[in-house]
């Protein structure tokens, strides 16, 4: 291996890396405190960018298995039949009962520490939520330039936000008394109850099918039932569903839920359309800094019966928009869905 050319925003050529043999060299003959410093920099930078395929939904972890207090199947559409032996591939439709397994109090303290001066007690403005802040791995962009993160530990999920992201968030610093109290709480809320949650699984004969499936989540998932029953397959995001019908030619056959419509928009991102007597679309928009729930090809003349319905106005730019509120919006959307 010869040396690297690392290539300039403007086409030329800035510096020249050693062969990767001269590179290792150099990092053995430092000592030992100093080798243990940049593997541990290299390593957390392996991390954080792990972290970050995890969030998008892009990390391939090979078949995962998901326990489950029990699942039913909703809906099964066949995809396709292998035409020599048969053998069918099939999307089915499939709710999800899992136990809720919080974060308890004791084992948050312990491994992170509430009272530590690099950590914050949040809670959030809006949803009264409680949140630990602590530091995580930061990422560096193309550039070299790095993006500090924190982690954000609630009973339930982790997260990561950038400096900025937290800055425009609604979390808020509060007493450790308080926060210590409202954790205990939200812990013996989820206990106490079960979530339910609906998702497609493509399964059977899936190797024909592949490359029709959405490239942007791979996620091979087995379901695995308290009482022994067990599915395996590659999961489907919901807003995927009637793309992925589409490219089978089986368009019409797989429709979404009006109720499914929202969680596929917030969730992906992808703009979907709404059956009914307009053409509706519902997409998500950034408007003052906060994600909303926009509606196009709405009718002028129907603005009132759409404010009727729960939806509202808001003029940017000189340009009336109609949203549908975040709370509620299935309600919502099955009303302007009535033919």
């Amino acid at each position: 291996m010869t040396g690297l050319r690392i290539a300039a925003p403007d086409g030329g050529m800035v510096d020249d890396l050693p062969p990767i043999q001269r590179w290792l060299n150099r990092i053995l003959a430092l000592p030992i405190g100093l080798q243990n410093a940049i593997f541990d920099e290299y390593l957390a930078l392996v991390e954080a960018r792990v972290d970050a395929a995890r969030q998008a939904g892009t990390l391939d972890l090979g078949v995962e298995t998901i326990p489950v207090e029990s699942f039913e199947i909703l809906s099964g559409t066949l995809l396709r039949t292998d035409r020599v032996s048969g053998a069918t591939t099939h999307l089915l439709g499939i709710e999800i009962a899992r136990a809720l397994r919080p974060l308890p109090l004791e084992r948050l303290d312990a491994f992170h520490g509430i009272g530590d001066k690099h950590h914050r007690c949040l809670r959030n403005a809006r949803s009264g939520r409680v949140a630990l802040l602590v530091p995580a791995r930061s990422l560096l962009t193309d550039e070299g330039e790095r993006i500090r993160r924190h982690e954000l530990i609630r009973p339930l999920k982790r997260t990561y936000l950038t400096d900025e992201a937290l800055t425009e968030s609604s979390w808020e610093d509060m007493g450790d008394a308080a926060f210590r109290a409202a954790w205990t709480e939200e812990v013996a809320e989820a206990g106490a109850s079960l979530k339910r949650e609906r998702l497609y699984l493509a399964t059977g004969l899936l190797l024909p099918v592949w490359d029709k499936l959405p490239a942007e989540h791979v996620r091979v998932s087995r379901i695995a039932a308290s009482d022994g029953r067990s599915l395996i397959g590659r999961e489907v995001p919901v807003a995927f569903v009637a793309d992925l019908c589409q490219a089978l030619g089986i368009e019409g056959r797989q429709a979404l839920p009006v109720g499914e419509v929202v969680t596929a928009v917030l969730q992906s991102g992808r703009p979907q359309d709404i059956a009914g007597p307009d053409d509706l679309m519902l997409k998500r928009s950034l408007v003052n800094g906060s994600q909303r729930l926009e509606l196009t090809g709405w009718s002028a003349a129907r603005l009132d019966w759409y404010k009727a319905q729960g939806c509202f106005t808001e003029i940017i730019r000189y340009k009336t928009r109609l949203f549908v509120p975040t709370d509620g919006a299935a309600q919502i959307i099955e009303r302007l869905a009535v033919r």
